[in-house]
């Protein structure tokens, strides 16, 4: 669950290895249908349906959503004739996680945690799975293909933990870059700020060119995963301020017209410089 841009990618590869996956699209959206059909995801009708026919149950989803989701499964196993492992794959802070393994076991559940790192499998680059729990590796089954499975230990929040990690710098990095050449389009000095990113930051600059026109894709799913690391960091008693501005800068960019482009779908000929446009025209 669910058959989105990482959900249906990792389902295709477990087919592909004999597995079945199945999965709920009610009320979804056609892409997602057809994402589910695409990768030969089974179509069932209820959570109780997958609880009593599933080994392990998969949640992949936008971190907002990874709550109401286990509280379904928790019911549902309390009902249910079975109780299948729950893997919680989504980008969800320590606290958490450990919140969602309270109400997974209180239901008679076990739960394994996930970090996924890397784009979707069937890329150019393997698809990590970090796990980490007492039962971590039962799930070792996954490896293999364009999944890389690596067992952190029995210590549930760390596979949380580098996932945190790696986006507060990643996906920091790449709210940092958008929002300064927003700034510069504002101020009317974009053409030279280029210029200069071109000399002086290259580094930068390819990044920038290769991902900046399509962070709208993601921006809504990406504004919840900051305020959970905006969260871990003041539990940690680091500042919170940095990444709830990186999700802000997110959900600015979710207001523009390119938020209703998906990574399939988005404009790979539109320039920097017309998204640029697009994004700054979107602020009110």
């Amino acid at each position: 669950m669910s058959a989105g841009d990482m959900g249906h990618a990792v389902a295709r590869e477990l087919f592909q290895r004999g597995h079945t996956v199945l999965t709920i699209v009610e009320n979804r959206s056609e892409l997602t249908k057809d994402r589910a059909s695409r990768s030969n995801m089974k179509v069932v009708s209820s959570m109780e349906h997958i609880v009593d026919n599933s080994d392990f149950v998969f949640s992949i989803m936008p971190p907002d959503q990874a709550f109401e989701f286990a509280e379904s499964f928790a019911t549902a196993i309390k009902l249910g004739k079975d109780s299948p492992v729950f893997v919680d794959c989504n980008a969800i802070s320590p606290e958490t996680t450990l919140s969602l393994n309270k109400l997974i076991s209180s239901a008679g559940g076990k739960m394994i945690k996930v970090g996924i790192i890397g784009p979707p499998p069937g890329t150019s680059t393997p698809t990590k799975f970090y796990a980490s729990g007492e039962n971590a590796s039962l799930i070792d089954f996954i490896a293999g293909g364009d999944i890389q499975f690596l067992n952190l230990g029995s210590n549930l929040v760390h596979a949380s933990a580098i996932k945190m990690c790696y986006a507060a710098l990643t996906k920091g990095v790449m709210v940092l870059q958008s929002s300064a050449l927003i700034a510069a389009e504002l101020l009317g000095v974009g053409e030279a700020f280029h210029a200069e990113l071109k000399v002086s930051q290259n580094f930068h600059w390819k990044l920038i060119e290769k991902r900046v026109s399509s962070l709208a894709c993601d921006a809504a799913r990406w504004a919840g995963e900051m305020d959970q690391i905006s969260e871990m960091y003041r539990i940690l008693g680091l500042t919170p301020n940095l990444h709830k501005g990186a999700g802000d800068i997110f959900r600015l960019l979710e207001m523009s017209p390119l938020s209703l482009e998906t990574r399939e779908t988005y404009d790979r000929n539109r320039s920097l410089q017309e998204s640029l446009n697009i994004y700054k025209n979107s602020i009110k």
